[in-house]
């Protein structure tokens, strides 16, 4: 049995190379070990599907490698390419902030609109079946067969649970590690080991982080409350204003979501509680009398917060007593309020894997690697982590499109 081109993964990035390639004329063999396709589509977005984001540019997406890599793949399957292909197929839509497009009704709508793209273009597609391992349970049974001759005409063989298949091109679309219990597995990765394609370590990205035991006795008891705050890791790291969510367990909401992909074990994230207030002037306005600290952060933060963190970084008496090194030291913890996070919610919380296929062994115009011809890595599986917002969908279409018009 032997095709152009195999794609292993039925998420995202392998439906649209699949479509891509078949509509180029391509025999597409598409496998997924799974029962369905694109379990992990089905849950974005609280089912409704941030399928992508119009102001998706280079810098939405993080890289150990060249911040320019993915420029090519976004240059030529942007968020309007993939919006003209939702409005052809009917799907009705909306905008949210930071420019995030959802679907009106449901997921499904996507993983349909996906679907129905590859049945039209012709790809052949398996599910529930899997690579098989080699006898001794060690490497795959996916073997690059060389043509001394003419090396161009090399082929892929892998021998699954459906038999055995042969191609000129081997793309891997399997994802990352996060959500295991949607499928995620470490295939991709012990492939690219396999052919000595270098990896870039990986953990948990998009995720939340985790208290301290001494920070959990004092904050964990604000589980549930959330405010608009501004994340970063210091004054020349990249920052995001969102929510941030107290859990029992630590924080979360979208800031910290978005600060975890750049965060690194031992650093600590700062919060600018008052991002929308100068901490030295609301405290010299409210000097007079017996005010203290705590009822003048009510008026901008919520009460239940106040409290805990008063009782904890806050002079217990008025602000008209405290001196001026107090009052310079309470203004830049409000500004710069530093947490130490002990780790993260691990790849069961994760949204994203940061890491995985270096860039430098693939090229940013096809992503075929550099020294092993025919094989492509696309989507998560590579280590490039997009921005929370619809920007990792826009990488599974773009590198998708870029691989499934080289293949």
């Amino acid at each position: 049995m032997n095709y152009d081109v195999i794609i292993i993964g039925g998420g995202a990035a392998g439906l649209f190379c699949a479509r891509v390639a078949g509509f180029r004329g391509r025999s597409v063999l598409l496998l997924e070990h799974q029962a369905r396709l694109g379990s992990k589509i089905l849950i974005s977005g609280g089912g409704r599907c941030n399928f992508t984001n119009l102001g998706a540019t280079a810098a939405n997406y993080v890289t150990r490698g060249s911040p320019h890599f993915v420029k090519s793949a976004l240059a030529r399957c942007t968020p309007q390419d993939f919006l003209a292909l939702v409005e052809r197929h009917g799907i009705a839509w909306h905008e949210r902030k930071h420019r995030q497009l959802f679907c009106d009704h449901s997921s499904k709508q996507i993983l349909q609109l996906l679907e129905d793209e590859c049945a039209d273009a012709g790809v052949e597609v398996r599910l529930n079946c899997r690579v098989l391992r080699r006898e001794d349970g060690g490497s795959w049974t996916v073997e690059r067969i060389t043509d001394r001759a003419n090396p161009a005409s090399s082929q892929y063989q892998l021998a699954t649970t459906a038999g055995t298949f042969t191609a000129r091109s081997f793309v891997i679309a399997t994802g990352g590690l996060s959500f295991p219990k949607l499928g995620a597995t470490p295939f991709g990765y012990e492939i690219a080991q396999q052919f000595s394609v270098n990896l870039i370590p990986m953990r948990p990205g998009l995720v939340p982080l985790t208290w301290s035991p001494a920070d959990r006795a004092q904050f964990a008891e604000l589980s549930g409350l959330a405010f608009d705050c501004v994340a970063s890791l210091g004054p020349d790291a990249p920052s995001f204003r969102e929510a941030v969510l107290f859990t029992h367990r630590g924080l979360s909401g979208p800031a910290i979501l978005q600060i975890s992909s750049h965060w690194r074990a031992g650093e600590t994230v700062r919060l600018n509680l008052l991002p929308d207030h100068a901490a030295a002037d609301l405290l010299a306005a409210n000097r007079s009398g017996r005010r203290e600290v705590k009822t003048v952060l009510r008026q901008v933060l919520p009460e239940r917060f106040v409290q805990v963190w008063c009782a904890r970084h806050a002079p217990a008496k008025p602000i008209a007593q405290l001196s001026r090194a107090e009052l310079g030291a309470l203004s830049q913890n409000l500004h710069a309020w530093e947490i130490a996070p002990t780790g993260d919610e691990g790849y069961p919380k994760a949204e994203v894997t940061t890491g995985g296929v270096d860039t430098r062994e693939l090229s940013s115009k096809t992503l075929e690697c550099r020294n092993v011809p025919g094989l492509f890595f696309i989507g998560e599986v590579v280590d490039v982590t997009g921005w929370l917002g619809g920007y990792n969908f826009q990488w599974a279409w773009a590198s998708g499109h870029a691989a499934g018009q080289a293949v």
